[in-house]
């Protein structure tokens, strides 16, 4: 089987090492025996939603926002349509708020989003930044991974405040760190197969079952089986628990 995915605006959505989430799909991927193949989008290239398995959109500034909303405009209904259709979407930071309603500005100005989710943005006077640990409430992850891991770890880094609508769920409950905007203890969010967060660093390298998850509804959208094989993940299981462990160490001593 193949997984198709697209790295959308991979030379304007690229902080803090963000590449690194395909990365980690594609090695696990191909640990299995499965083709994986990563097709790069940029501004006014042509991109075909529905051929999709995985839509990938990095992390970015504020000022490209507008720039790559102009792009995408054309294109909405085909990519809501993709999404209702099952299309698994990982959004970073500046692409998890580029889904929304509108980012708002220190001054008050809204820049206009997709307006794909009911989710908007209001920057903060200051940033909130640092390592993350997250309580994960995700059923579907007990079934994609081979490993045990209930947490998510991550780095944040960004001034903006994320606020979304019921229809909308949080990928859990934070720990210690941020989260969507440092108020309601959420952090990142779900629709359908579409997950938004803040944690950088990049995320799917430090989160093995998290990168499985997203695997196996891309095999499930493109009619494979609903099963991985398993893989020995004592080490990532490993580095995991000890990132966990130390930051929570830190944050009691506090």
């Amino acid at each position: 089987m193949k997984i198709k995915l697209c790295h959308l605006y991979p030379d304007l959505l690229d902080l803090y090492g963000d590449r690194g989430n395909i990365l980690t799909l594609e090695a696990r991927a191909r640990w299995r025996g499965l083709d994986f193949e990563v097709q790069n989008v940029s501004l006014g290239e042509r991109i075909d939603f529905h051929s999709l398995d995985i839509l990938f959109l990095g992390g970015g500034s504020d000022r490209e926002q507008s720039i790559l909303v102009a792009d995408l405009m054309g294109r909405v209904e085909e990519l809501k349509a993709a999404i209702e259709d099952g299309l698994v979407v990982l959004s970073i930071c500046g692409g998890y708020q580029l889904l929304g309603q509108y980012y708002q500005t220190t001054e008050g100005r809204r820049i206009p989003g997709l307006g794909i989710l009911d989710l908007w943005t209001v920057a903060g006077a200051n940033r909130l930044t640092g390592n993350v640990v997250v309580n994960l409430e995700i059923e579907e992850l007990t079934e994609a991974s081979s490993n045990t891991l209930s947490t998510l770890v991550g780095f944040e880094n960004h001034s903006g405040r994320t606020y979304f609508s019921s229809e909308l769920k949080s990928l859990g409950k934070v720990i210690h760190g941020h989260g969507n905007n440092g108020e309601d203890q959420g952090e990142g969010m779900r629709y359908k197969n579409v997950f938004g967060t803040y944690l950088h660093g990049p995320l799917l390298p430090k989160n093995p079952h998290f990168a499985d998850m997203l695997l196996r509804l891309a095999m499930e959208r493109g009619g494979g089986a609903k099963n991985l094989v398993p893989l020995d993940d004592r080490l990532e299981i490993l580095a995991h628990e000890t990132v966990v462990d130390r930051i929570l160490s830190k944050q009691k001593k506090v």
